[in-house]
């Protein structure tokens, strides 16, 4: 159930096995491992880690499919992204637009403003 948590999860992010692991400073292996359920009781720090990068909390990640429902894009988000495709954007130049998101992000949080 966690590991099908954290993949659904990351899907929903757009965030690659890769980029993932990578994100949380664990390997590509042993992440895959967890979504795929063969490691099935991955330590509290993993857990906390992956739930840093996946901008979700604990009981996210251990909680019932119901709750991962809800951290999933509405359709609005959905939309964008169909947008985005049908404007010609490629998935390689999605990393483009997460460095203009954080730096979004980054500003709000230093002139004290709130990122949601």
């Amino acid at each position: 159930m966690i590991g099908e948590n954290i993949q659904r999860l990351r899907k929903s992010k757009g965030l690659t096995l890769s980029d993932c692991a990578e994100r949380a400073n664990i390997s590509k292996s042993y992440l895959s491992n967890i979504e795929r359920n063969l490691n099935q009781n991955p330590s509290i720090q993993i857990i906390e880690k992956l739930a840093v990068v996946l901008d979700v909390d604990l009981r996210t990640l251990l909680g019932t499919a119901e709750s991962v429902k809800e951290q999933v894009p509405e359709s609005e988000w959905l939309e964008f992204v169909n947008e985005l495709k049908k404007s010609g954007v490629e998935k390689e130049q999605l990393q483009e637009f997460r460095a203009v998101i954080e730096f979004i992000r980054w500003q709000k949080g230093k002139c004290g403003g709130s990122d949601k």
